[in-house]
């Protein structure tokens, strides 16, 4: 028997990529700090997923010697996390109020793609049969890479 735990991401940002899941509707289930290894884990879920699919965010914190931190960049060799949504157009509406660049738009009322902070590809789906094309979105371009 094999069991899915969860998809790893390493961040640069904790607060910025937890605010940037939170406006996906994800929640924090579980956190720990390392002193000894100098890190911190913290775990997300859509509600009602804890424990079945998670993402661990995990924060490497900066060298005690003064020197940079590791940086990430690109994301694009991870591929992407996908989370079905209940409605893509307002899911897409509330991450650009927070903020986020909606890279690919869901111009076809199924399918949208963001980054959280650190560059990671995050497809959005559109549960069940497809909205019926929407503007702003129908006619929005492509921003970025995704």
């Amino acid at each position: 028997m094999i069991e899915y735990l969860h998809t790893m991401l390493r961040v640069s940002d904790p607060d910025a990529t937890l605010a940037f899941f939170r406006l996906l509707g994800l929640e924090e289930v579980r956190r720990t700090e390392s002193e000894a290894g100098r890190f911190t884990l913290i775990f997300l879920a859509a509600p009602g997923q804890a424990g079945v699919a998670e993402v661990e965010l995990t924060y490497n914190w900066p060298p005690e010697d003064g020197s940079a931190p590791e940086t990430y960049t690109g994301g694009r060799n991870f591929g992407h996390l996908a989370y079905g949504v209940d409605d893509i157009y307002a899911a897409c509406q509330r991450l650009m109020d927070g903020g986020v660049t909606i890279n690919r738009p869901p111009r076809d009322g199924r399918m949208a793609f963001v980054r959280t902070p650190d560059g990671i590809s995050v497809e959005l789906l559109q549960r069940g049969p497809a909205l019926p094309p929407r503007e702003p979105w129908a006619s929005m371009a492509n921003t970025g890479s995704w």
